[in-house]
């Protein structure tokens, strides 16, 4: 009986143990795009003025009206596909914290309509691609190369 007490004691104890593996919890699932603005790291939702789109950095999805109903998906319609967001101006909605920011459309559009530009922005990364002055790679020879251009003494 008395085994059974102590027993008992221990794993009351032990259930009132925090265990911060347990409670440790990140709200901000998803990390900001390449092309997202630098400098806002806690933000949930852009607005991007051009497109009339939000963009849901913690689900990585665009949220958009597809034939009168707002929808979420991973990419943009079809007719945005060769869209720039690197140059695409993102308004930064810094004040909403809810599920469905498109209850604020009528006044995002009306605010920030199609053209809109704010203060300037940098993004988060470089625009992928030529002529972006980003990071080199080595070709399969050891040769540092930059927009496909060799800098090495080998012949190619």
């Amino acid at each position: 009986m008395k085994t059974l007490k102590y027993l008992l004691i221990v794993i009351v104890l032990l259930s009132f143990t925090p265990s911060h593996a347990q409670l440790s919890v990140n709200v901000n699932v998803g990390s900001p795009p390449a092309w997202g603005p630098a400098g806002y790291d806690d933000v949930r939702y852009y607005y991007l003025p051009d497109l009339e789109t939000y963009y849901d950095v913690r689900t990585s999805n665009y949220v958009y009206i597809n034939n009168g109903t707002w929808i979420r998906r991973r990419s943009l319609p079809t007719v945005y596909r060769n869209y720039d967001l690197y140059n695409e101006y993102k308004v930064v909605l810094t004040d909403y914290r809810g599920d469905r920011p498109y209850d604020h459309f009528k006044t995002h559009k009306v605010k920030y309509g199609k053209g809109y530009k704010g203060k300037p922005q940098k993004t988060i990364g470089p625009k992928p691609g030529k002529g972006n002055g980003g990071p080199k790679h080595n070709d399969h020879h050891g040769n540092d190369k930059e927009h496909g251009h060799s800098k090495g003494k080998g012949k190619h």
